[in-house]
């Protein structure tokens, strides 16, 4: 997929887990495991805006595009 989620990476600069970051946004676990693992099909504004003030980041911070054939 051309679009890379680099949420693991954020998480490790920041010190924080998957769990805290969703209860801090109000998210399942599994949710943001999707959209970690890259298997989200489509993020909510809503919800990108809420991850990227918990973990003090821009969206291309989390979001990255690569060459490559779309999945």
């Amino acid at each position: 997929m051309p679009i890379v989620v680099r949420l693991d990476r954020m998480l490790v600069e920041r010190g924080m887990t998957l769990t805290e970051l969703a209860d801090r946004v109000g998210i399942t676990v599994a949710n943001l495991s999707i959209l970690k693992t890259g298997k989200a099909k489509a993020v909510r504004l809503a919800t990108l805006d809420a991850v990227c003030r918990e973990l003090d980041c821009q969206p291309g911070e989390l979001l990255e595009h690569v060459d490559g054939p779309a999945a």
